[in-house]
């Protein structure tokens, strides 16, 4: 299969604000049901053990036109919770039994409260999820959180979870997030082999795609990026910081890279790599995700940092991993997290001598001139002078 035929089938599915992919999926086998989630993370394997399809809520983007959504919330909060139940009032969300909030910031705690007045027959659960300064009580905590979960989902979806699903679910995820580290470390070391825009379209794709599709077009793009790595080219190497929850658009993925940047680090669509290693499938199922959460999460601004100078910290190893040249700050207009997380790594990052430069977008944003213009100055800056 070529790229652009893999591309085809991604965009085809971040386009589509209907998901009519994961209604065709339910509509194939009598029975089957569906769970969404918002950013940034939830356990898909535990969804998948209780014979559910996990299915990323990311909004409508730049597409859907906010009417019945803005009835809900106040203007200054992000645009997110309206885009969501925008989608859910105009019947979009329709096929979900059950939707699933992490805990993100105090917003989306409360659309899991809208969510509840609104859809009662809809299974509705909340993720607090571990805020760990003690590794052993943090996984002690997410695995009884787990279990209460699989144990709810079951009851939705009227099947049985055994270890041996929960095993099998493992080890299947295990290998999409290899393919996933794969993706990134090609990004990473020869970012013209894989653009951001397409990596970010495929990375969606696999939001709402059975992980078993997923993985089938992700081996079959880096097949394709192997037979055609495109041709080296000289821009500057960023890490874009802050987009962890409310999604960029596509377009300002696309003009940051085309104003004279590699994105070689980001932290768009956490949910389906923030465990960054293998999770074991041999012993108990629930405590090796527990584990594997608590021991080798991704850090975020959603979670507690116990370290003071770990935030401070954060972006000079980021950048050293990724030889990166400079960051680029892009949270979402009134992001609590990413924006009072900001000022930490910003002070940690020009001590280090980071360049850095900051910019908000909200993910309806449709005009893009001035992030252009933004993103190419800081872009020949560190071409002419380098880190200050």
């Amino acid at each position: 299969m070529t790229r652009s035929s893999v591309l085809d089938w991604a965009f085809e599915r971040y386009e589509d604000l209907d998901f009519t992919a994961v209604r065709r999926w339910i509509e194939e086998a009598p029975g089957r049901k569906a769970a969404g989630y918002l950013p940034v993370y939830a356990p898909r394997e535990v969804i998948r053990a209780a014979g559910m399809l996990p299915v990323g809520v990311h909004g409508g983007g730049e597409r859907l036109e906010i009417i019945k959504g803005d009835a809900f919330y106040q203007s200054y909060i992000c645009h997110l919770p309206r885009s969501v139940i925008e989608l859910a009032q105009s019947g979009r969300l329709a096929m979900l039994s059950a939707m699933l909030f992490p805990s993100t910031c105090d917003v989306i705690r409360n659309l899991s409260g809208v969510w509840q007045l609104l859809y009662p027959q809809i299974y509705v659960r909340y993720l607090d999820l571990p805020q760990v300064a003690d590794a052993r009580i943090g996984a002690d905590f997410w695995r009884g959180e787990l279990a209460i979960l699989l144990r709810d989902l079951c009851a939705v979806s009227e099947r049985t979870a055994t270890d041996a699903a929960l095993r099998e679910a493992i080890v299947t995820d295990n290998a999409a997030r290899a393919a996933v580290r794969e993706l990134y470390r090609i990004r990473r070391e020869t970012p013209w082999k894989v653009p951001s825009e397409e990596l970010y379209v495929l990375m969606r794709a696999g939001e709402v795609a059975p992980v078993e599709e997923f993985l089938e077009k992700t081996r079959e793009y880096l097949a394709a990026v192997e037979r055609d790595p495109g041709r080296p080219r000289d821009r500057s190497r960023v890490i874009v910081v802050g987009a962890f929850c409310e999604q960029p658009p596509l377009g300002l993925i696309k003009t940051i890279e085309r104003s004279g940047c590699f994105i070689v680090d980001d932290d768009f669509l956490l949910g389906n790599r923030l465990i960054g290693a293998d999770v074991p499938a041999e012993g108990d199922p629930l405590r090796n995700l527990a584990e594997a959460f608590v021991r080798s999460a991704v850090k975020t601004s959603i979670f507690f940092e116990p370290d003071p100078e770990g935030k401070r910290r954060l972006l000079s190893e980021r950048v050293a991993a990724a030889r990166a040249d400079g960051v680029l700050f892009a949270a979402a207009s009134f992001c609590d997290p990413a924006l009072l997380d900001r000022p930490m790594l910003s002070a940690g990052a020009k001590a280090a001598g980071i360049p850095c430069m900051a910019f908000k977008f909200a993910e309806n944003t449709g005009q893009f001139q001035q992030f252009r213009e933004q993103a190419g100055t800081f872009a020949d800056s560190i071409k002419l002078w380098g880190t200050q």
